[in-house]
């Protein structure tokens, strides 16, 4: 048995417990190793750390400059001035009937155009001396393509047939050519859009005598914020870019009106015969016999 051995055998139990209780008391929480020297012997300096490496920062990259978006010619919003504007310049180009049907066809500036099922251009006779022009087209007008049809379309026939006039004799059209929702009145911005289109309209027309069917009509083409029942059966002289003379205009009410206040058609027909007397007086071609 060698020294170590002897001595480990020479310690008594109770010595053992007495001396791990003073390793306990003095800090001791760690094994040295099982050299019994070790405990008295200078720790191995450690080996010196290996230097640090400085690592340049990465170079920032350069990124090339992106080239400046082309500027975008904005839309043109249905309703807007712009819009508007495009109607005057469009209209102005028009020379006959059938180049202001396709400009208008083709114009979208006016937001009916989307909701509609079609564009209501006119009726009747393009060489007739008397053109009518109601506010806008109904359900049956949007459905037919054609403007006054359905119950206040018969009324209006009848109207006509009362001075010896027929839809061969006269010139339908409406101040907007594109059905409004819910057949609900045109708003002034869709009024200012169509109104140089059915100004271009009548201009091309030349009539000797223009009747406005409604308040609508009337505050529109006479600029008036008269309502129908004080204006109605008068005589307004009304100017057009490329007519050389005013046309004698006068309001009436529109056949949808008096369909709901049949008490009218005494005032009706006092209009009616104000306007027989005028056609007289003008040389308009109708029906004598009437």
């Amino acid at each position: 048995m060698d020294r170590i051995s002897e001595s480990a055998a020479a310690v008594q139990p109770a010595e053992i417990i007495a001396l791990l209780k003073w390793y306990q008391d003095a800090g001791v929480d760690e094994a040295i190793g099982d050299d019994p020297g070790a405990l008295g012997r200078p720790r191995a300096a450690a080996a010196p750390a290996a230097p640090v490496q400085m690592v340049p920062p990465p170079r920032p990259v350069q990124l090339e400059p992106r080239p400046s978006p082309r500027p975008q010619a904005a839309a043109v919003l249905p309703g807007s001035d712009a819009a508007t504007g495009d109607a005057r310049r469009i209209a102005a180009g028009c020379r006959t009937l059938e180049e202001l049907a396709a400009a208008l066809a083709a114009f979208d500036g006016c937001g009916l155009k989307a909701t509609a099922t079609q564009m209501v251009f006119a009726d009747g006779n393009p060489e007739a001396d008397i053109m009518i022009v109601g506010e806008a087209p109904g359900a049956e007008e949007d459905r037919l393509g054609k403007p006054f049809v359905g119950q206040s379309g018969k009324l209006l026939d009848r109207m006509l047939a009362a001075t010896g006039l027929d839809r061969s004799t006269v010139y339908i059209s409406n101040i907007v050519n594109w059905r409004p929702p819910g057949n609900r009145q045109p708003n002034a911005a869709e009024i200012a859009i169509s109104l140089p289109f059915i100004e271009c309209h009548i201009a091309l027309m030349r009539p000797k005598i223009l009747l406005c069917a409604g308040g609508t009509a009337a505050a529109a083409l006479l600029a008036t914020r008269e309502g129908i029942t004080r204006i109605h059966g008068r005589w307004f002289d009304r100017s057009f870019p490329g007519l050389p003379a005013p046309v004698p205009t006068m309001p009436i009410y529109h056949p949808a009106f008096i369909l709901r206040q049949p008490g009218m058609k005494r005032d009706v027909w006092r209009d009616l015969l104000v306007l027989k007397h005028r056609m007289i007086e003008l040389g308009c071609a109708f029906k004598r016999d009437a």
